[in-house]
């Protein structure tokens, strides 16, 4: 491996700092419009680097493209992506990063709220990354590693090709998402603009990970009608919603189907929100499992459970299903090299990789439906969507080092 002056730490701690949560309740897109600020100051970097078509839409999406330098006019275009924004789950508003130089492997306790304290008993990858120099928040917020280590990768990334001539690569394109953590990152994205063949989202977490598999995923929405009437004169006429909605709810398997019960590739029905009043209540849920199949009798099951429920107040409900995400695996499994070739990248730069599945989606889900074969790979990002969220520098280092061998394998093998 070349020699490489690296800048993915100094860019990922600009980044942390720049406020971008996204609104899970927002209708507008993006959700948030700070999450634009951070877009911009990637573009002005993009054209400092010297990739001139850098750009922002006014969907808030970043696209950019490194020029190839091979004379092989054969290569297909690549795209790096990584999302913007980060989790509604915990704040993200002044976050103060902190470098832990040469971590020792004793308990770090966070400035800002020393109730926070990260171990290696809550934390088991940290036992791998003593010696190494690890990004915490302060105590009060997330970091943001997820996913604004991904970003910062990319932009290293391209530092490194449009500095270093003799790593042969053909078009590569980058695109920065906004809103992937409320599930609508590429809800308005312009393919043909992308103009990419095959494509790697940076959103993984530990040293090695590649991932090609997914949940599939739906939401369903469950509305109860209640019946009203004056509480005091309600005898033998109201039907509370709220209380059928609460009934309904703890009608739920207790020991399987959840989040909380369930692990590897064992699909869950989790509810998400609950709200209403006296005469109209919703609760809201998410279905997934890795096996696409696996969501209608999930769904079924589930409605079942509410008709039984219903029936016995001898109330309506509706029951609203909507498509999510799939699983990405429908797709790569007829393009296995896109996947093979990010394997033998970690090999070359000496990192062993490990194949394994997501619970859950990444911008790859849709993307891949969408025509962009897109498996994700490892940032180093942990503990994430919590005040406990770090990152290692090397980890970062090493994805950069993994794409820069990734790149010159497309060039050699098309």
């Amino acid at each position: 491996m070349r020699n490489i002056t690296h800048t993915v730490e100094e860019r990922f701690l600009k980044y942390v700092q720049i406020d971008t949560t996204a609104d899970p309740v927002s209708t507008s897109f993006p959700s948030s419009e700070k999450q634009k600020d951070l877009a911009k100051v990637l573009v002005d970097e993009l054209l400092e680097i010297g990739l001139n078509d850098a750009e922002m839409d006014e969907w808030g999406y970043v696209y950019a493209t490194i020029p190839s330098n091979s004379d092989n006019l054969n290569i297909p275009t690549l795209c790096f992506c990584s999302h913007m924004d980060t989790a509604p789950d915990c704040s993200g508003t002044n976050v103060k990063p902190i470098v832990h130089r040469n971590y020792d492997g004793n308990p770090i306790v966070l400035p800002d709220d020393p109730s926070q304290i990260i171990t290696v008993e809550k934390h088991n990858y940290l036992k791998k990354k003593i010696g190494d120099d690890l990004i915490t928040a302060s105590g009060l917020t997330l970091l943001g590693a997820d996913d604004k280590a991904g970003v910062a990768i990319i932009m290293d990334l391209a530092k490194q090709l449009m500095t270093h001539s003799d790593i042969k690569h053909g078009k590569i394109r980058i695109l920065f998402t906004p809103d992937e953590e409320v599930g609508r990152g590429v809800e308005h994205l312009d393919m043909e603009k992308l103009n990419a063949d095959y494509g790697y989202t940076l959103d993984g977490g530990p040293l090695g990970d590649i991932e090609d598999e997914t949940f599939s995923a739906d939401a369903v929405k469950v509305t109860i009608h209640g019946v009203s009437a004056h509480p005091g004169y309600a005898k033998g006429k109201m039907v509370n919603a709220i209380k059928v909605a609460s009934e309904f709810v703890n009608a739920l398997p207790k020991d399987q189907w959840s989040p909380e019960t369930t692990a590897d590739r064992e699909g869950f029905v989790h509810p998400t929100s609950i709200e209403g009043g006296l005469e109209k209540a919703t609760v809201s849920f998410i279905i997934r499992d890795h096996v696409t199949d696996k969501l209608i009798e999930y769904e079924n099951r589930l409605e079942s459970i509410i008709k039984m429920v219903t029936e016995q107040y001898n109330v309506n409900y509706e029951f609203e299903v909507t498509e999510q995400y799939r699983n990405m695996k429908e797709v790569l499994q007829s393009v296995p090299f896109v996947t093979d070739y990010a394997i033998q990248a970690m090999k070359n730069a000496g990192i062993e990789p490990n194949p394994s599945i997501i619970r859950g989606g990444t911008d790859g889900s849709r993307l891949s439906f969408m025509g962009l074969p897109c498996p994700n790979l490892f940032t180093g990002e942990m503990g994430i969507h919590s005040k406990h969220e770090y990152v290692s520098v090397q980890d970062m280092e090493k994805s950069v080092k993994t794409l820069i061998e990734l790149v010159q394998i497309w060039e050699k093998h098309s």
